[in-house]
């Protein structure tokens, strides 16, 4: 398997999912050696927030609710 130069590793991925703010982005992938464009940034952390999972739903996965939806198909 080629090595790509622009593949990043889990420890860089991590470290840009903890990433608040476009410009904490730009500022860790300028440190691993990325070129980052504010737009590029922007796009990810929009992505992320979309991702991340709001209280309600994380408390209905963690406490094992049933959702209502699934009632109809026996869940």
């Amino acid at each position: 398997m080629a090595n790509d130069k622009n593949a990043i590793t889990k420890e860089q991925l991590e470290k840009a999912m903890a990433c608040k703010t476009a410009d904490e982005l730009i500022e860790a992938a300028k440190a691993e050696g990325f070129e980052v464009t504010r737009e590029e940034a922007e796009a990810f952390m929009a992505e992320k927030e979309d991702r991340e999972l709001d209280e309600d739903t994380l408390a209905k996965i963690a406490g094992g609710k049933k959702d209502s939806r699934c009632m109809y198909i026996g869940y």
